[in-house]
């Protein structure tokens, strides 16, 4: 590979660069949905289930469509009637015994039943929000309540109430990956084993900036255009048409300035779907942005589980198996990620940098009358790594060995590299001994003695915690870069990923700027829009650096076979003596060159 001059790197990666979005942001000039105020643009507003589970006997929207600036009034029976199909999910696994995972039929507004406070019963389209809310409020719903179970636990419980007749006990899936009998003949010759209960609670995403969609009609093109707060355009596109059974050329999705999504961005939602068909009723501009209080019933909440996880030690405090059993809340329905968050991204880490020779893990999925789960900050592998520290800690404390020290024995050694796990992951580089030492050292546990005793005569106290973690990437396996040049020599970089706030926009024109020899500053950037990116894997699974930089880095690769072949014409030299240099391209060994501008 061609050396690049260090001057070459002036405003590339790893380089001190002032963030080229943070002067809108700063000075509230960001574009969010919120900000969108077309010409006639409507308003619309859900009403949502106050019943965590009861029939629907009857919805009588008469009054409300008759109030003043309501526009339309849509309910279960009118998607029906349409053909709208459910909200789409994804299993990529199976049960244990082979079987298929059956997939919720989650509608956009509710039919027959709700299953979940917050689930959307109507939408109203009015004038101004106000008259919507109003609207909404006139709306007569006869629910006949049910009996209702919010905990996994006793949702698989025989007596519990059964949300879906096709789910025996409430039982989404039962999977497991590993080695049962290997872990089972581990602890029946273990010196120790170690048992821990532990909840990992559920929670909601709650970004800056609400979930919110503008739907748009473009008569002269006639097709849509879907501006939403949102992580993953193409994906988005995809589900959406799905559901709708629109042709993907007849919707653009566009993401601006997104306040955040912590995953929960990354799904299509029931309240989605429905402002896609009613812009598709009304061929008009179409407006709902959540507020607070919504978003925590609307957006898809994660984790939720109920774990037992067992380490089985030698008598030198090696481990011989890790066992976890784990039951997983994942509410109503199946969300889009619901079925695989807890079970193969959790599997994917699970055991971090220790050599566990044998390790099984079992998942059960209950069907809850909560808001469906699904991803969130990590989905999964903060979960995996916190069952094994946490066992990993107690068994110091039951056995009475330093933590550090129990860690130290069972990490995985340089001499063991490649190291696959015992789930059949390749891990082929890492020195994680050296990673603990060097940790050690800047946190100065060697004088933490001295900290704790200065700490405790001021009536304070301190602690201190070891874990470690090993991360994986998720998501999509491939990603797409494009970069077009102008004659100006100015050039466009377009890619399939997405920023939530994470400064792709600064980030990802350094990497390009690094490998072309260009200052960052001429390389516009392009994201989140189908009709200059329509495919990619969007944000999620810590992959946009790891997966959207490589392809960034090949795309550049390419244009540089391209130019030093341009530039080899004009220099009237083989392309294999050219070089890149300051500016532009040179004859090797030489003072003969061109610059980026004339190729």
């Amino acid at each position: 590979m061609n050396t690049i001059d260090p001057a070459l790197l002036r405003f590339g990666f790893g380089q001190p660069v002032r963030r080229r979005e943070d002067a809108r942001f700063l000075t509230g000039a960001g574009r969010y949905v919120a900000d969108l105020h077309p010409p006639g643009c409507l308003h619309a507003v859900f009403l949502r289930s106050p019943h965590a589970h009861a029939e629907l006997a009857s919805i009588d929207t008469d009054a409300a469509k008759a109030m003043q600036g309501v526009v339309a009034v849509f309910t279960g029976a009118d998607f029906h009637a349409a053909g709208i199909g459910p909200v789409p999910a994804r299993s990529i696994i199976t049960n244990s015994d082979g079987s298929p995972v059956w997939l919720t039929n989650r509608p956009a507004l509710a039919r027959e039943r709700v299953r979940h406070v917050g689930e959307c019963v109507a939408l109203v389209v009015a004038q101004t929000r106000e008259q919507a809310l109003d609207a909404a409020e006139a709306i007569m719903v006869d629910y006949n309540s049910l009996p209702a179970v919010a905990n996994a636990r006793v949702a698989l419980a025989a007596d519990a109430p059964a949300l879906w007749d096709r789910a025996e006990r409430n039982l989404a899936f039962d999977w497991a990956m590993g080695d049962a009998k290997a872990v089972a003949e581990a602890k029946q010759r273990a010196g120790h084993v170690i048992e821990l209960d532990l909840i990992n609670n559920r929670l909601a995403p709650n970004p800056m900036e609400t979930r919110g969609v503008l739907v748009e009609y473009d008569a002269a093109a006639d097709r849509f255009i879907y501006t939403g707060s949102l992580q993953n355009a193409p994906n988005f596109r995809a589900l959406l048409c799905e559901s709708t059974k629109l042709a993907p050329e007849k919707l653009r999705v566009v993401a601006l300035d997104v306040g955040g999504g912590f995953g929960g961005k990354n799904q299509v939602q029931p309240d989605q779907v429905a402002m896609l068909f009613a812009a598709m009723q009304l061929k008009r501009p179409i407006k709902w942005i959540a507020d607070r209080s919504e978003g925590f019933l609307s957006d898809a909440h994660a984790r939720d589980l109920i774990t037992t996880v067992r380490l089985a030690l030698d008598a030198d405090a090696k481990v011989l198996a890790l066992e976890v059993e784990t039951m997983a809340n994942l509410g109503a329905y199946l969300s889009m990620n619901g079925v695989l968050i807890p079970t193969v991204p959790t599997a994917a880490v699970l055991g971090g940098a220790y050599a566990f020779p044998a390790m099984h893990m079992r998942v059960r999925g209950a069907y809850t009358n909560t808001v469906p789960t699904d991803a969130y900050r990590g989905a999964g592998r903060p979960e995996a790594i916190y069952l094994t520290e946490r066992v990993v800690e107690q068994a110091a404390v039951e056995l009475g060995i330093d933590p550090v020290e129990l860690r130290r024995r069972n990490l995985i050694a340089p001499a063991q590299i490649p190291f696959r796990t015992a789930f059949g992951r390749d891990i082929d580089c890492g020195d994680f001994p050296a990673v603990l030492d060097r940790g050690l050292k800047l946190a100065d546990r060697a004088g933490f003695a001295a900290r704790r005793a200065e700490s405790e005569a001021r009536g304070k106290r301190r602690g201190l915690g070891v874990a470690y973690y090993l991360e994986a990437t998720l998501g999509p396996p491939q990603e797409n870069a494009k970069i077009v040049f102008t004659r100006d020599g100015r050039a466009t970089l377009t890619i399939g990923t997405q920023s939530n706030g994470q400064g792709h926009e600064t980030t990802f024109p350094q990497l390009a700027a690094a490998k072309l020899g260009l200052d960052a500053e001429r390389i516009g950037f392009v994201q989140s829009d189908t009709d200059a990116a329509p495919q990619g894997g969007g944000h999620g699974g810590s992959r946009s650096l790891h997966i959207g930089g490589a392809a960034i880095l090949e795309a550049s690769a390419k244009i540089l076979e391209k130019a030093r072949a341009i530039a080899g014409h004009l220099l009237e030299a083989a392309p294999i003596d050219v070089e890149q240099v300051a500016g532009g391209f040179a004859i090797v060994g030489t003072d003969r060159r061109i610059s980026w501008d004339a190729v």
